[in-house]
């Protein structure tokens, strides 16, 4: 369970406090707006209506017993920067803040900041992947380079089994569960056979695993570039 302290209650922070809350963690949330805060106090740990551009304000919340403290301000850069500052200031552990674009994520990290959220990009890029390949349902990034992906199992694997396929060495990929359904099958042994609707998680580069996600869509364009050149 960790204690987090949560500024600017948009839509971005009620979302982020309300499955806080749902994880069992203890959620304190702040904002200037009155009514907001009066309508969502019930459903949080504590509530506060403070300006936390107000240093006077946010010494009165004991900012170093929280484990982390996430500026959510969405509409306010110059809020969130100051917020963001005053947070480490106060000796903050961990701060996470939310930027809009890249040069307030710069500017964020610059002030102190040690994680900094970037929703905008973060959901474009994820549509973009999934828009990019029907087998992919969903991918967390680990770093510029590394990410984890779902997704589904080629048809071409079908009845055959992991060893079979070779994903680590035909693609450089690494298998860490399957889904099956419902069902989980971790750390899959060499022997498992593939069946439909099977979905893989995936670790691997990034290149490489949209590389090998889009095997089919090359396969496509080399097939009608034949034809085109047939003619």
């Amino acid at each position: 369970m960790k204690s987090v302290l949560l500024i600017g209650m948009g839509r971005f922070g009620t979302i982020l406090g309300e499955r806080l809350m749902s994880m069992g963690d203890e959620v304190m949330i702040v904002d200037k707006d009155e009514e907001l805060i009066n309508s969502l106090a019930p459903k949080y740990t504590n509530a506060v209506i403070a300006n936390c551009m107000n240093a006077d304000n946010l010494k009165a919340l004991d900012i170093p017993s929280f484990d982390a403290c996430v500026v959510a301000i969405s509409d306010d850069f110059q809020s969130s920067l100051e917020i963001t500052s005053l947070l480490k200031d106060l000796g903050a552990k961990h701060v996470v803040a939310r930027a809009n674009t890249k040069i307030q994520r710069k500017f964020l990290f610059r002030v102190g900041a040690d994680d900094v959220v970037y929703p905008n990009h973060d959901i474009a890029e994820k549509l973009a992947v999934k828009l990019n390949s029907d087998g992919v349902f969903d991918y967390i990034e680990i770093d510029s380079t590394y990410s984890i992906f779902e997704i589904a199992v080629p048809e071409s694997w079908y009845g055959k089994t992991l060893i079979d396929e070779n994903p680590r060495g035909k693609f450089g990929i690494n298998i860490l569960l399957i889904k099956k359904g419902k069902n989980i099958v971790p750390s899959p042994n060499p022997n498992y056979v593939f069946e439909d609707g099977d979905h893989i998680l995936a670790f691997g580069s990034t290149e490489k695993i949209l590389a090998f996600t889009n095997v089919d869509v090359q396969k496509k364009l080399r097939a009608k570039k034949t034809k085109r050149s047939a003619k």
